[in-house]
C-alpha cells in the first residue's frame, strides 16, 4: 500500500483515466474489465462497451465476471452474434480502442497469452487469443493493462499471439497495410509502476511514474534498457471517488486490488 491505496488499485485508475475522450472500446477479460467500467463511471461516461459475445453498447449494473456474463446484456444497444460482432463492428473498423491483458510483451507491444515455454511443451498453457488478435489490429488503437515484473517484460515473447509494432513503427505500417488491419498498433501500457506510451521508433516509452515506485523498480523489472521521458513526471493519485467505486462498486471482494 501507498498513500492509502494499493498498486493495484493506481494501476485500475491509471488505466481507466486513460480512456477520456473515447467513444467506443472492445472490453476484454480481467483487469481491463475493471479498468473501462472505472471509466465509465468516470471520465468516460458516454463511452459504447463492446463485449466478445455479442453485446455492442453495454451497460452493466456491476462488474462482469466475464465476457458472458448476463449483467452485460442489460440495456445494451445491440446483441449480435459474435461473427456479427466481429465482422461488422471490428473489422469494419467502428471501434476506437481494445483494452487488452497480457501474460507476456515486447518493446514494441507484441502480446503473449498462448504459452510461456516453447509452443509444443510449454512450462504454461494460457487461454491463448480469443478474440486479442483481432482486436489487436482491427482496433483504432490498443491499450494494455498489466502487472510488471522481469517474467511479463521479456525481450522475446514465447509466442506472439496479438501483433503489435513487431520490428518497429516502420516494419509495422508496412505489415499493416500489406494485410489490411484498421489499427495503428498500441498507444498505451498501464502497469503497477508506470505509464508507458509510444514513440515515433514504436517503442515503449516511460512517461509516467506511480507514487511510490522508482526508476530502480522499473529497470529490475524490465528485461531491456527502458526508455524515459525526459519530462517524466508522477502519476496522480487516486480520489476518493475512484477508490470508493472501485472497493464497494466494483471489486468489493478485492480479486483484482489486492
Amino acid at each position: 500500500m501507498s498513500g492509502g491505496f494499493s498498486k493495484s488499485e493506481m494501476m485500475i485508475v491509471a488505466a481507466a483515466r486513460e480512456l477520456a475522450g473515447q467513444h467506443v472500446c472492445f472490453v476484454g477479460v480481467g483487469l481491463p474489465n475493471i479498468a473501462v467500467n472505472l471509466a465509465k463511471r468516470t471520465v468516460a461516461p458516454e463511452m459504447e462497451l463492446v463485449y466478445e459475445a455479442g453485446v455492442f453498447g453495454a451497460r452493466p449494473a456491476r462488474l462482469p465476471l466475464s465476457i458472458g456474463d448476463p449483467t452485460i446484456v442489460t440495456g445494451a444497444t445491440a446483441v449480435v452474434s459474435m461473427f456479427e460482432l466481429f465482422a461488422f463492428y471490428l473489422q469494419r473498423g467502428l471501434i476506437d480502442v481494445g483494452f487488452l491483458g497480457a501474460a507476456q510483451i515486447d518493446r514494441f507491444g507484441n502480446i503473449n497469452t498462448t504459452v510461456i515455454g516453447d509452443y509444443h511443451a510449454p512450462k504454461t498453457r494460457l487461454p491463448g487469443s480469443g478474440g486479442a488478435c483481432e482486436i489487436a489490429i482491427n482496433a483504432r488503437q490498443v491499450f494494455v493493462i498489466m502487472r510488471q515484473s522481469s517474467r511479463s517484460f521479456v525481450d522475446r515473447i514465447d509466442f506472439r499471439t496479438s501483433p503489435r509494432n513487431l520490428g518497429g513503427a516502420e516494419a509495422a505500417e508496412r505489415i499493416r497495410k500489406a494485410g489490411g488491419w484498421n489499427g495503428r498498433g498500441p498507444t498505451v501500457v498501464v502497469t503497477d509502476l508506470g505509464i508507458w506510451h509510444f514513440d515515433e521508433t514504436g517503442e515503449m516509452r516511460l512517461d509516467f511514474l506511480h507514487p511510490g515506485a522508482t526508476l530502480d523498480d522499473i529497470r529490475a523489472t524490465i528485461a531491456w534498457e527502458p526508455k524515459i521521458s525526459p519530462t517524466l513526471a508522477e502519476t496522480p493519485v487516486p480520489s476518493a471517488e475512484e477508490l470508493r467505486l472501485v472497493r464497494e462498486e466494483l471489486d468489493p471482494e478485492g480479486v483484482y486490488t489486492k
